[in-house]
């Protein structure tokens, strides 16, 4: 690693952080992390914030270990993070108080408000984005409508990761791939150029002078500051760039063998699910079947939709471990395949499992209600959500399939639930479909791959995830046929 260009990844996820070296030495890539720390919302008399300048503190942190570790600058730096949060500055550039976090509560009820001036259906026919309460939009149109004197005072938004290369390198610009998490971004289509919606925004009363200008991914913002330098202790600077700031993007981007024929799932707490697309699709039924469109790298739409991934065992891990009694993730796949297969089914997306709290009897109660049979051990627990997961990946790929017409054949899985085999066998079987998983580290990956491109280092995208995929140990699952599948997929939902 010492003697390959070595570049840093920024990536910041909702509940943890972590800077990464990412070295590339002409054919393939290596990570290697540096530096993990513990993010999340901070709760202050009902509201819940972010501490932004803590993260900052971090990054700063991970860059002097970088200097004391390899003793020169790095190639590029570049942040990548969760979509709609953002931070305001004033005339000055000094921020207006902490970024609000997406969980805080005055986003409740303000979508009827919005959609009472402009209508649903016509914000997602121009943002393609689907309708979520914690949305950018959202979070400012709840400023106007009750006054915020941050909102009257601020000169300019950056979203969080935006934000974060503006104290790296002083630049106030919005990188493209956030800017079209927002809800309030118009993607260009059929000759029609994208770019902020600004008559929606006058409607809905949102201020549009906030709104800087937005960067394809791959810009290189500028160097780092002076004061930057002095304090991690770099004799020269080095670039700042933008990479697909939304970390779905990043990850995406770091697939090897994306193509048309295949469909991708970020897998984690929560799991993103869909294709990469040349165009938005912004139909009715786009909208009804709940995806939305958000930007990717070279031009690119990533046609999704989200959904709740581990986080529903994540929950029932965390109701045992108060009940005292602990388990890793291999003895609960180990349990769920001992179990009966699908006893009891749930919609992973239903109200009811999106809370904190005891899932295991949110579980109980939702099959009781539809007259099915509860799970009571831990290995019916964990394969209930194993198999109801797997069946809403398998949902979300026959809209996906309606939507696009292709014949989708392959799934590649990247984040931290590539690694479980039990699911990504589930998923094959699920889906009919090849699962090819990996890389677990994708958002760090493609931030890395990304830069590269950025500084001249790799030609361009298709030869990043080219690279990519010499550089990783990829595996796959073929899908197996009958064990109750059909039965199953005809119960989901």
């Amino acid at each position: 690693m010492r003697d390959a260009m070595k570049f840093v990844a920024v990536d910041l996820g909702a509940s943890s952080g972590r800077l990464m070296v990412g070295a590339w030495d002409g054919r393939r890539f290596a990570l290697e992390e540096l530096h993990r720390f513990a993010n999340g919302g901070v709760s202050v008399r009902g509201s819940v914030e972010w501490d932004v300048l803590r993260l900052w503190q971090e990054i700063q942190t991970g860059l002097m270990r970088f200097k004391a570790r390899y003793g020169d600058e790095p190639a590029g730096i570049a942040v990548d993070a969760w979509g709609v949060d953002f931070g305001l500055l004033d005339k000055h550039g000094r921020m207006l108080g902490n970024p609000t976090c997406y969980r805080d509560p005055r986003t409740n009820g303000i979508p009827e408000k919005v959609f009472a001036r402009v209508s649903e259906a016509e914000i997602f026919a121009a943002t393609g984005v689907q309708t979520m309460q914690i949305n950018t939009l959202f979070q400012l149109a709840a400023m106007a409508m009750t006054d915020d004197p941050r909102l009257e005072c601020a000169e300019t938004l950056l979203m969080i990761p935006d934000l974060l290369s503006y104290f790296l390198c002083g630049e106030k610009q919005v990188e493209y791939t956030e800017a079209s998490t927002t809800q309030m971004y118009r993607l260009g289509v059929q000759g029609r150029p994208g770019g902020w919606d600004r008559e929606m925004l006058r409607r809905v009363g949102v201020p549009e002078r906030i709104l800087p200008r937005v960067v394809a991914p791959g810009t290189v913002l500028g160097e780092a500051g002076g004061d930057v330098l002095e304090m991690c202790g770099f004799a020269q600077a080095f670039p700042v760039i933008a990479v697909a700031s939304h970390d779905t993007a990043s990850a995406v981007a770091s697939i090897p063998g994306l193509d048309a024929e295949s469909a991708f799932i970020s897998s984690g707490t929560w799991s993103l699910m869909g294709v990469e697309l040349d165009a938005p699709v912004t139909s009715e039924r786009a909208r009804e079947l709940g995806f939305t469109n958000e930007g990717g790298c070279g031009g690119s739409t990533l046609l999704m939709r989200n959904l709740t991934g581990l986080w529903i065992l994540q929950e029932c891990v965390r109701q045992w471990e108060k009940e005292g009694r602990s388990c890793g993730w291999d003895e609960l796949a180990a349990e769920a395949q001992a179990a009966e297969a699908f006893r009891s089914l749930i919609v992973p997306s239903a109200a009811a499992f999106q809370a904190p709290g005891n899932m295991l009897e949110a579980i109980r109660g939702y099959c009781r209600a539809g007259g099915q049979a509860a799970p009571e051990t831990m290995g019916e627990f964990a394969r209930c959500c194993f198999e109801s997961l797997s069946l809403a990946y398998w949902s979300t790929l026959e809209g996906l399939r309606a939507l696009t017409g292709a014949d989708i054949r392959t799934i590649r899985v990247v984040g931290g639930g590539c690694l479980n085999r039990f699911l990504c066998q589930m998923t094959a079987d699920a889906c009919s479909c090849t699962v090819v998983s990996g890389p677990a580290e994708a958002s760090a990956l493609g931030n890395v791959m990304l830069q590269a491109v950025a500084v001249g280092a790799i030609e361009d995208i298709a030869a990043g995830r080219a690279s990519l995929g010499e550089s990783l140990e990829l595996v796959t699952y073929e899908p197996r046929g009958g064990d109750g599948w059909d039965g199953a997929r005809a119960r989901y939902g």
